[in-house]
């Protein structure tokens, strides 16, 4: 009787919690993916890690743009998922004020520290004002990193490329933009080159903590912050394999920060306002009253992370494209050899701007409500809800993006007149929209433009046959596997 009676019910507690899990999906809206007990949907997402930004587009794309995705119980991991443009534009522009970076957000991202990257109200405006004055109102950091690139494609990149096509080797050019962007980002923000891009590729602690960082603040988005803390305190997990280079970086950065303060210290009577002073010179000159060395710290990791794993990856997925696109490259190269003049290149700019729309440097963007909300897919928002916006499925919307959408065409960027046509923010969100756009989005195109033409005007690039090609586990979108190609000198 007593075994009868336990079977009973433990069938009942079974048919409950069954019950109760579908009465919990019915309570989402559009659910992404299927919803298991406990763990929600999280194991089809991990089953799919390998291809998760294609699988999160597709499941979009079956709920019309938006839809729920429900973590493990007790973990705190729900959230929505939108690549809807008017969802876009309703959280970053037309509701922004309830729409913030939130904490949560700042303990994923503490690496970064206190910046405008992870602030909100406030402490945002006020660090976007300082930042604005300096860097987009002035024309000098533009011209000063032209002259830095101009001398870094003469003193490496060339010599380095030359030295390739001479022995016949395959090279790793998302290995090589890395580099590139590492020593331009050092020069243009410390004032001091790590030569990090030379012929024997020397091994350069810092700046290969830049991509076990980006790794690590991705996985956790996806990892439960206990789980997280037990594999800290069992010294496990990725972010132990992070520390020593990233604390490397840290202090490099630190000491970098003192020594420069102390020489200006020593300088200031002589400094001259109109020099081409470096961009951490220049913050301890005009804000010493305001910026401490932590600020100094926290901005210049958000500098490096924005400056150059995002340009690394827009150039490197732009460099797959068109070796595999001939008659785009001969269409930018038709246009290098009539208009010298970077600004001016519209065919550039616009397959650019396709490469980045295909893939997007940072895939997704994430956001906390501070308050109730409706959007406009009619999806409700709760206090604290998280939301992500998809920008790797909004590149690949056929509502946006036509029919073809899955095509690497420029054309579509250029209007009859031969202008560069404008697409709102909201669509083609990844220079991010309303008053968070970045405010290094002109010095980034010129940055990427001048390597863009360095490269393909003095050579070709071949990608490796049967290389695979496939993003990383990032919130930055690299290539998993590099790009390894062969390079050959135009003749």
């Amino acid at each position: 009787m007593f075994q009868f009676s336990s079977a009973v019910a433990a069938f009942a507690a079974l048919v409950f919690f069954l019950c109760y899990c579908q009465w919990r999906r019915r309570c989402y809206k559009d659910p992404l993916f299927t919803e298991w007990p406990v763990l929600g949907m999280t194991p089809p997402l991990v089953y799919n890690l390998w291809r998760c930004h294609d699988q999160i587009t597709e499941a979009l794309q079956r709920q019309g743009g938006t839809g729920n995705f429900i973590g493990p119980r007790f973990t705190q991991m729900d959230s929505i998922m939108t690549c809807d443009p008017m969802n876009a534009h309703h959280i970053m522009s037309k509701n922004f004020a309830n729409y913030g970076k939130g904490p949560a957000f700042r303990k994923i991202f503490d690496l970064f520290g206190d910046t405008l990257f992870t602030s909100d109200s406030d402490a945002w405006k006020r660090q976007r004002t300082f930042l604005h004055s300096l860097f987009v109102k002035s024309k000098r950091f533009e011209k000063l990193q032209e002259k830095i690139i101009l001398r870094k494609v003469d003193s490496c990149l060339v010599p380095v490329l030359d030295h390739v096509v001479r022995h016949g080797a395959d090279v790793d050019l998302q290995d090589v933009l890395s580099r590139f962007t590492f020593d331009v980002s050092c020069s243009l923000f410390l004032g001091s080159d790590p030569k990090s891009l030379a012929i024997d590729f020397p091994e350069i602690e810092c700046e290969t903590a830049f991509n076990k960082a980006e790794e690590f603040i991705f996985y956790r988005h996806i990892v439960p912050r206990r789980i997280e803390k037990l594999q800290r305190w069992l010294g496990i997990g990725l972010d132990k394999k992070i520390d020593e280079p990233f604390e490397a970086f840290d202090r490099f950065l630190r000491e970098t920060i003192a020594s420069r303060r102390a020489e200006i210290s020593q300088e200031i009577e002589t400094m001259k306002e109109n020099d081409d002073y470096d961009m951490l010179t220049t913050l301890i000159m005009k804000g010493e009253e305001h910026v401490d060395d932590k600020q100094l710290r926290d901005n210049g990791f958000t500098f490096f992370i924005a400056g150059k794993g995002t340009i690394t990856s827009a150039l490197t997925w732009f460099f797959w494209l068109v070796a595999t696109h001939p008659s785009v490259e001969a269409k930018i190269l038709h246009e290098i050899k009539e208009e010298n003049e970077v600004k001016n290149q519209v065919y550039l700019h616009a397959a650019l701007c396709e490469a980045v729309r295909l893939y997007p440097p940072i895939p997704y963007v994430r956001r906390q409500a501070f308050k109730h909300d409706m959007l406009p897919s009619g999806h409700e928002v709760a206090p604290r809800n998280v939301i992500f916006l998809c920008l790797y499925a909004m590149g690949r919307s056929e509502e946006i993006w036509g029919k073809d959408f899955l095509e690497f065409k420029p054309e579509r960027w250029i209007s009859e007149r031969g202008d560069i046509i404008h697409i709102p923010s909201y669509k083609f969100i990844s220079f991010n929209a309303g008053p968070r756009t970045c405010l290094g989005k002109d010095i980034s195109f010129i940055q990427m433009k001048m390597m863009a033409t360095a490269i393909l005007s003095n050579y070709q690039v071949h990608v490796v046959e049967d290389h695979p090609v496939s993003p990383t586990l990032s919130i930055v979108l690299l290539m998993k596997y590099g790009l390894k190609v062969r390079i050959t000198k135009r003749g």
